[in-house]
């Protein structure tokens, strides 16, 4: 999608990392990654046990954690991509998508929120360009 240009004003730069090398995400290195893999089975029957009821945590938040402990691996599912210039191949580990556990998935999602509110929401303003109150 080219630039938005807005009235009136300079064109939307666009910005490419100069020499960027792709590095696959190695979740199982981070700190948090073992804590919960070790510690959530206990997690889930301590707050068993604490619910009066007996029903523990909410579902939304067992799915999250159990998609944390899959996401970034490739056991766990990937996409094969190719360069169509010089045919390189590469694997891709899906994501869980989650919002309340991954570093990951919660860093995209804060990335692509704020992409829409600098494209979209918030207006454009030349430089030096004085800045009134609503």
């Amino acid at each position: 999608m080219p630039p938005r240009r807005w009235s009136g004003s300079t064109p939307t730069p666009t910005y490419r990392a100069a020499g960027a090398v792709y590095r696959p995400r190695r979740p199982t290195e981070t700190p948090l990654y073992p804590v919960v893999q070790h510690h959530l089975k206990t997690f889930f029957a301590e707050a068993q046990e604490a619910d009066p009821k007996g029903w523990g945590v909410p579902t939304w938040v067992e799915r999250d954690f159990r998609g944390y402990l899959r996401c970034g691996i490739l056991a766990h599912g990937c996409a094969r991509l190719r360069c169509a210039d010089c045919g390189h191949d590469r694997l891709l580990a899906f994501s869980c998508k989650g919002r309340g556990v991954c570093p990951s998935c919660n860093a995209r999602r804060m990335a692509e929120v704020a992409a829409h509110l600098t494209d979209e929401v918030i207006p454009h303003l030349p430089p030096g360009a004085p800045v009134r109150p609503p």
